[in-house]
């Protein structure tokens, strides 16, 4: 009998289908310490690596790492804009690109920016817009590339704080720098700068569940910008600003320093008279 050539033959050693089913979501606790250590309902964040000038190609470019995630940006600019209309010559454009790297999930991902890439970049964009001296730069544009290297959770807060580090390193002009904070709400309970099993395991509690991100000029003591997700009441909602507000203010020495050891480096050494 002559063999079907079109026929898919399947392997000689067959697996049971049930290895292959989705594993139930897991459940964290809502109460006690997490998984790293540190506190519920406290504002207590990750120890945080801050550098700046890592890109030599770059206007300006900083690394940072809260944990096991890790971000990198690159700043480009001030450069002569593409599209020229009567908004470009009275100021500047800001333009935002953030990206996963394939191997920063844990789900291996593509170089095509997806749908919720694309949305982190307008976020990243919002809280960014409001800090720039854009009228600074009339006919220019500046642009913004953050890439994702390692997705442990938080990763638009820390994509904001990494790329006003970077904006800063540039020598863009800027009214204060830009920190970013979020929160993962459960409940009664609440926890700070959220790790990836964190923000994507369910709770036994449906009610007033949510996550938020507050972009924070600390200097001004305003907030450039807010993004939520979930269910939260009004009281719980501002209850998270206010703690978002107190995480960014223990990020700032640390960015001040890392910010000002870069421009110590970069500066000449002084003449001898």
């Amino acid at each position: 009998m002559p063999t079907d050539t079109k026929r898919v033959r399947g392997p000689e050693v067959s697996k049971s289908p049930s290895l292959y089913l989705s594993k139930p979501p897991v459940v964290l606790p809502s109460h006690g310490p997490r998984a790293d250590g540190r506190q519920r309902d406290q504002v207590d964040v990750r120890p945080v690596f801050v550098r700046c000038g890592l890109v030599s190609q770059a206007k300006g470019s900083a690394y940072i790492e809260a944990g096991n995630t890790k971000l990198m940006c690159c700043v480009y600019g001030p450069r002569e804009t593409e599209r020229k209309d009567e908004t470009d010559m009275k100021c500047g454009r800001l333009t935002t690109d953030m990206r996963f790297a394939p191997f920063s999930c844990p789900e291996r991902g593509s170089w095509i920016q997806g749908a919720q890439e694309k949305d982190l970049s307008l976020m990243l964009h919002e809280s960014l817009q409001p800090a720039v001296c854009l009228h600074k730069y009339p006919r220019s544009q500046i642009e913004v590339n953050v890439m994702v290297l390692e997705n442990s959770g938080s990763v638009l807060a820390h994509a904001i704080t990494c790329a006003s580090l970077a904006l800063a390193d540039a020598g863009i002009e800027m009214y204060d720098l830009v920190l970013g904070c979020s929160i993962q709400q459960d409940g009664a309970s609440y926890v700070v700068d959220p790790s990836y099993m964190e923000e994507s395991c369910s709770s036994v509690s449906s009610e007033n569940q949510g996550c938020l991100t507050v972009a924070f000029l600390p200097s001004l003591n305003q907030i450039s910008g807010l993004q939520s997700d979930g269910e939260m009441t009004e009281k719980t909602l501002t209850a998270g600003v206010r703690t978002c507000i107190e995480g960014c203010y223990k990020l700032y020495p640390v960015i001040q320093q890392a910010l000002a050891s870069a421009v110590r480096k970069a500066a000449p050494p002084p003449s001898e008279s």
